[in-house]
């Protein structure tokens, strides 16, 4: 029998849900990132994230489905990320993951990745 993926360890689509939303409750506000949203109204991109988090950590496979291979630096291309940017988002992240109160050893899995992964995106250093 495989073992469980990371998905399912952390609770699958209902801990993604609650990150993916406690990380734009924070974008929301934030007179940096939220010009970014080419949408007024940020469930689109809530959405977005929340399909791709969960085909990456093994769950469903619908980012895939719907709108192909992420290329997330391509798709993140036409946008200033410094790193300034880069912070608060990361800012943001970082308060979406506390409240899942994971257990250690897959908060910090689930944190790196994330970190990295805005580390990756940062595309200028211009302010």
């Amino acid at each position: 029998m495989p073992s469980p993926s990371f998905y399912d360890q952390v609770g699958g689509h209902e801990t993604f849900r609650k990150l993916v939303h406690e990380f734009y409750r924070g974008v929301a506000d934030d007179p940096v990132l939220k010009p970014m949203y080419p949408e007024a109204d940020l469930g689109p991109a809530e959405e977005r994230l929340l399909m791709f988090l969960e085909q990456y950590w093994g769950g469903p496979t619908t980012y895939g489905e719907q709108r192909g291979h992420p290329r997330l630096r391509l798709r993140h291309q036409p946008f200033k990320v410094n790193p300034d940017a880069r912070d608060r988002w990361l800012a943001h992240m970082r308060a979406a993951v506390d409240t899942l109160e994971l257990p250690p050893v897959l908060e910090t899995t689930l944190w790196d990745y994330l970190h990295r992964a805005a580390y990756a995106m940062v595309n200028t250093f211009e302010e």
